[in-house]
């Protein structure tokens, strides 16, 4: 009998975590009743009753699992640490927030048996603010031209990975890893199933400005060079044009000498202008060594403070 893996990241989710536990065992045994599962929670050091329900639900069912980080590690780690500690003979990674539908599972379990190693599940459309679906479209179209390698537009890391990908996963030793590109980037050949995202059964969202920003920057920086080549021929440009006015201020000057007057507002706008490019440039360079600076320091994906109903055989190191 195969075994489908369900992967359920959480942090300060009380009033979701018994549900969803409720509604996808529910759907294994409707929909899938010739497959065997586990549940595994992987809890961001919650601050409120989730680790509590997670250990009663663990107490009544040995097939669910929790691991309980020493701190929290971040929206991308503990998520792909989680999946590299499933067992089964393929995972799906869903949010316990029921955003990401629960009878999807048979959908992508499906086409996983056609011989699928990977099933990405789109956004085809939203329950979320308009505004923020906008803006979520052109940044995705935007990192699509910009990247150097194929980027999957309104994919979360809902899906399901074949045990296969999820080896590769183990290996990557990435400390910064993204997976939503991994998968375009060292993925198999997967399929991509539609879906509408729902909106949040319970709790407040935790994503922010800096969260949506830290997202984009990873993604930005892991995998397009457009910020430094901008800055690069920016610099060459606006370098030409400087020497360029200047000359033609030398020459006026040395013509004009007793009549040409520039003034200081011409001075004072170019250095505005050659600032602020500055400034800019200088960000984007600094999100770059960021992004190398972690990956050069190595450090945990996450550290575990405890696990329950893993079986001592399967416990993989921390990395």
């Amino acid at each position: 009998m195969k075994t489908v893996s369900i992967l359920i990241p959480c942090y300060n989710e009380e009033e979701n975590v018994v549900p969803i536990s409720e509604a996808v065992i529910a759907q294994m045994k409707e929909s899938l009743p010739d497959y065997d599962y586990e549940i595994v929670f992987i809890d961001n050091r919650s601050t409120d009753k989730t680790r509590e329900l997670l250990r009663q639900l663990c107490a009544g069912n040995p097939k669910i699992r929790a691991i309980f980080n020493a701190k929290n590690f971040g929206q991308f780690n503990s998520p792909y640490y989680g999946i590299c500690q499933t067992t089964g003979d393929c995972t799906i990674c869903m949010c316990a927030d029921f955003q990401d539908p629960v009878d999807m599972i048979p959908k992508m379990v499906a086409e996983w048996e056609k011989g699928a190693r990977i099933v990405s599940c789109i956004k085809t459309s939203s329950r979320e603010n308009p505004i923020m679906r906008f803006l979520r479209t052109r940044y995705y179209k935007m990192i699509k031209k910009m990247s150097d390698v194929e980027q999957i537009e309104h994919f979360t890391g809902f899906g399901l990975y074949d045990k296969s990908f999820v080896e590769v996963l183990r290996n990557l030793d990435d400390p910064t890893p993204f997976l939503r590109g991994i998968v375009a980037e060292l993925g198999f050949e997967r399929v991509d199933l539609p879906y509408e995202q729902q909106r949040r059964r319970a709790g407040k969202t935790h994503n922010n400005f800096y969260t949506l920003y830290d997202a984009a920057m990873l993604s930005f920086t892991s995998y397009t060079k457009v910020g430094l080549r901008i800055a690069t021929f920016a610099g060459f440009i606006v370098g030409g044009i400087s020497m360029i006015i200047a000359l033609v201020y030398l020459i006026l000057k040395l013509i004009y000498w007793d009549r040409f007057v520039a003034g200081t507002a011409p001075i004072l706008l170019s250095v505005l202008i050659f600032g602020s490019l500055q400034l800019v440039f200088t960000g984007f360079l600094g999100e770059y060594i960021l992004s190398i600076n972690k990956r050069v320091m190595h450090r945990p994906l996450v550290i575990e403070e405890e696990r329950i109903n893993f079986p001592e055989v399967t416990k993989e190191k921390e990395s």
